[in-house]
């Protein structure tokens, strides 16, 4: 098992884990690194990719395998209903090859090979998905945790606005009125306490469901990775690296192999074959062959399998187009909502500053009888609505930094560098690609890393 994961640390992971040593706290709690890492070695998502991948693999093998010839063993009994009843057997060892096909077979070999490497593209693009999850699911939490918080905090206020309220009252400062408006005021924010606290809730299930375990106390996010400067360089780096815009173009390939293959299979082949074979009386039997086919008529089967993969080429071909142009606009996507979250992010600090300024200012007036309870609390529902779009903006932030990475193909665990064993597609690949037989030393160790991955 060990052999088909590779170990790689990261200068990021390293720093990560420094930063984090520096204080009690910081160590006890968990990072996004953290769920990161717990999210890449609990997918059920890509350890069924991983299980493709690897039947990918042996349809490599299973190509090959008819390059190879063909032995096989078989005995025979007769009985003659004669007046001399009589009773025979045989004995027969066969072997039969293709000497010669235009390279039909081989052609057979590399398509299956670019469609493996489609496969682990698409594994790349699963694991993409599954590290997105975790940071979505990491800032849900993390901003519903932050919003329950400023809720409760809200409700403790308006409590004491409300026992001062009747504290007023009773001495005949206040009306009635004011009462009741602050009594209105801590009911909704109790009801805001409470949606809080289910958003909390949905929140722990969605990062259990991402993650694989539910949250503990999470640590504040870690600095924002480096992007490029501009959305064309983002967009550039997208159409090198992308696993969805890579896996098209092996598809293509694929695609393009396959016409050669179906041209080849209207050509000639020869064949060889070897029979040893004896029968109960000892008398050989045995022949040997060569055969030549050329088709001539198929009724037009040959003639539609060549424009089909022609087709199919063409059709591929568009598809990377569309894909190459479907990444594009992800990253000019994820570049657009990265530039709001951050302008958002600004303003609701200048919002929040004057937000304290106001408070502070009306509780001063509120001292002085030149404001009422309600613009007390009006002032501080505008505080508690500043903070909590601060609160949506920075988690919106995150989010589409690692979505804009995504975009662009680096989202992985290589290149944020977690410093983790990830999974090695290529060990399963060189471990079937030469086809071992079932009863071979090597098909036997294939069969025994089999039975531990499914039991795990």
């Amino acid at each position: 098992m060990a052999k088909f994961f590779k170990f790689r640390k990261g200068l990021a992971a390293l720093a990560l884990a420094g930063a984090t040593a520096l204080t009690p706290l910081a160590a006890a709690a968990e990072t996004l690194t953290d769920a990161l890492i717990t999210a890449y070695r609990h997918s059920h998502i890509l350890d069924q990719q991983r299980a493709l991948l690897r039947a990918a693999d042996e349809d490599v093998a299973i190509a090959l395998a008819d390059l190879r010839p063909i032995i096989a063993f078989a005995a025979g009994a007769s009985a003659s209903a004669t007046s001399n009843y009589e009773l025979g057997a045989t004995v027969t060892l066969s072997a039969s090859m293709t000497l010669y096909d235009n390279g039909a077979t081989q052609l057979g070999v590399e398509v299956q090979k670019e469609t493996v490497l489609a496969t682990r593209e698409a594994l790349v693009n699963y694991e993409q998905q599954v590290l997105l999850a975790a940071v979505q699911a990491y800032m849900d939490v993390t901003a519903a945790a932050e919003s329950l918080a400023l809720a409760q905090s809200n409700v403790r206020l308006t409590n004491q606005q409300l026992r001062a309220a009747r504290d007023r009252f009773e001495v005949g400062e206040v009306t009635r009125t004011e009462v009741a408006q602050a009594e209105a005021q801590l009911a909704a924010a109790r009801s805001s306490e409470a949606a809080a606290q289910g958003t909390l809730e949905v929140a722990r299930e969605s990062y259990r469901v991402a993650v694989g375990s539910y949250p503990k106390a999470l640590a504040p996010p870690p600095g924002a990775p480096k992007i490029p400067a501009t959305v064309e360089a983002a967009q550039a780096v997208a159409v090198r690296t992308h696993p969805l815009i890579r896996q098209a173009q092996h598809t293509v390939a694929a695609s393009e192999l396959g016409i050669k293959q179906a041209q080849a299979a209207m050509k000639f082949s020869v064949d060889g074959s070897a029979n040893l074979s004896f029968d109960d009386q000892g008398n050989d039997r045995s022949s040997f062959g060569l055969e030549l086919n050329q088709p001539i008529y198929a009724g037009g089967k040959l003639s539609a399998q060549v424009r089909k993969a022609r087709n199919q080429t063409e059709a591929n071909r568009a598809a990377l187009l569309s894909t190459t142009h479907n990444v594009q606009q992800l990253v000019g996507n994820a570049w657009a909502n990265l530039r709001v979250a951050i302008a958002q992010l600004q303003a609701t600090d200048q919002q929040i500053r004057a937000a304290t300024v106001a408070f502070r200012g009306v509780q001063e007036e509120q001292n002085l009888g030149a404001a009422t309870t309600l613009d007390v609390l009006d002032a501080q529902q505008d505080l508690l609505d500043a903070r909590s779009a601060r609160i949506d903006a920075q988690a919106q932030q995150y989010v589409a930094l690692y979505s804009l990475l995504s975009a662009m193909g680096l989202l992985t665990v290589e290149h944020l560098g977690l410093g983790i064993q990830t999974y090695d597609p290529a060990a399963y690949y060189n471990a079937v690609k030469t086809a071992p037989a079932q009863r071979s030393r090597q098909g036997q160790q294939l069969d025994r890393v089999l039975e531990r991955l499914q039991r795990q």
